[in-house]
């Protein structure tokens, strides 16, 4: 079941991948929670090809999409998705960008699927399973010292909650290697699994943000936890080692 699961999934994120590498000529964009959180055409679009994709092959599946898609389960599978995670990305013509699927039980994220078009990249995990980066198998980094670390994070688009998280980065920057903003966080997490960032953390993340990318890099070996309640809850994925150190000195316990 699972594998099957996994082929919609990847099937399903490339098609909307390329559906949004046709870039409009001009953008329509909406506000969310804040003026600087929008969306676009192309994030409605997207979700409705995902939700009537996956609703034509699993009509009775429950569905959470970003943008507003909500349905109930009747199987027990309910699927979560990011139909274009990075929108400011995509708007701007920079890279990262993705879209975001994963289905969950009851017990959580049981397949992950990041697509992200620009840099030639599809990260896919199944519960028990391991991760994979276009196809090969990956291992996050373990263990590394958070003094040769290299550190993702992200912002909030409620500029009121960016003064505690510049509080925490002024406790990462002195110490570690260096610090990177991409500004998608599902590829963060895919970026822990693979090595090509050691750690990753950010407050204020949506399940739609973490479900896919924290399966992708729990099976790639890596430590995934959340911390407090929203709007600050504080999502960290590292190695365990790494990991330790980042709850340590963001003040939070493991």
């Amino acid at each position: 079941m699972y594998q099957d699961l996994l082929k919609l999934a990847e099937k399903t994120g490339a098609q909307a991948a390329a559906l949004l590498m046709k870039r409009p000529p001009a953008f329509e964009i909406s506000s969310k929670s804040t003026a600087i959180d929008i969306a676009t055409q192309m994030d409605v679009a997207a979700e409705k090809f995902i939700v009537d994709a996956i609703l034509a092959a699993r009509p009775d599946d429950g569905i959470i999409g970003e943008e507003g898609t909500e349905r109930p389960s009747k199987s027990g599978i309910t699927w979560v998705i990011d139909p274009l995670d990075g929108t400011v990305n995509y708007v701007y013509g920079l890279p990262g960008w993705n879209v975001s699927i994963a289905a969950k039980d009851s017990e959580g994220s049981i397949v992950g699927v990041v697509t992200a078009p620009t840099i030639n990249s599809t990260w896919t995990a199944m519960r028990g399973g391991g991760a994979f980066y276009n196809g090969y198998k990956i291992s996050c980094n373990e263990p590394i010292e958070l003094d040769r670390a290299l550190i993702s994070t992200g912002f909030q688009y409620d500029v009121a909650n960016r003064f505690s998280q510049l509080e925490d980065l002024a406790k990462i920057v002195p110490i570690a290697r260096d610090v990177r903003r991409n500004g998608a966080a599902a590829v963060d997490f895919c970026h822990v699994a693979m090595g090509a960032i050691d750690g990753f953390y950010e407050s204020g993340l949506k399940e739609w943000d973490w479900a896919a990318g924290s399966l992708i890099a729990l099976e790639a070996g890596a430590k995934f936890t959340q911390h407090g309640s929203a709007p600050l809850q504080t999502s960290i994925v590292a190695g365990a080692s790494l990991h330790a150190q980042l709850c340590s000195i963001l003040g939070m316990s493991e």
